[in-house]
């Protein structure tokens, strides 16, 4: 049953995957992009490590992804020629295509022949998942604190950072 809970995620994460490399819609491709995090974030959990599923979904699906389609909606083109039959449309020129066919081919080959040397050994024998949260938990206020804590304040200060820039400086528009 395992196995087939992880055909079926992986299937997921991939189609979708290849849906966002083939569509030419961006609202289309940002929605593929949810189910592909969603794939990802459901092997996660099959794999064990619940924290990192967790933080999948809440950090991009919920942040990453939502101001992806913000950004997508907010920046539609409003003269005529934007307004077409096919909205959100990615036009590239056919250099750029073959040297992307070609890039991505190789990086395929060079994934697929890392993915073939690799020694992955199956096992029949179910493994018993433990929570990763009590231990991860333990790790960062223990013998991680430091580094926790400086994150803390360098996203503090990345916050008051973005709030000051994002005042109103120009008072006539009151």
């Amino acid at each position: 049953m395992e196995i087939a809970a992880f055909y079926a995620f992986s299937g997921l994460a991939i189609v979708s995957a290849l849906f966002i490399l083939f569509s030419k819609n961006l609202i289309y491709a940002a929605f593929a992009l949810f189910l592909t995090f969603l794939g990802v974030a459901a092997l996660y959990v099959l794999a064990g490590a619940d924290f990192l599923a967790v933080t999948q979904i809440m950090v991009y699906v919920g942040g990453i992804l939502v101001l992806l389609i913000f950004g997508i909606m907010l920046t539609q083109k409003t003269d005529r020629e934007a307004v077409s039959s096919t909205p959100n449309r990615v036009i590239v020129s056919i250099t750029r295509q073959f040297s992307g066919f070609i890039v991505g081919a190789g990086l395929f080959g060079f994934l697929s022949y890392i993915i073939a040397m690799s020694n992955f050994k199956m096992t029949g024998e179910t493994n018993i998942s433990r929570s990763t949260l009590k231990t991860i938990g333990v790790k960062l206020m223990t013998s991680h604190l430091l580094p926790f804590e400086i994150a803390a304040i360098l996203l503090l200060v990345a916050l008051i950072g973005a709030a000051y820039l994002a005042l109103n400086r120009n008072p006539a528009h009151d």
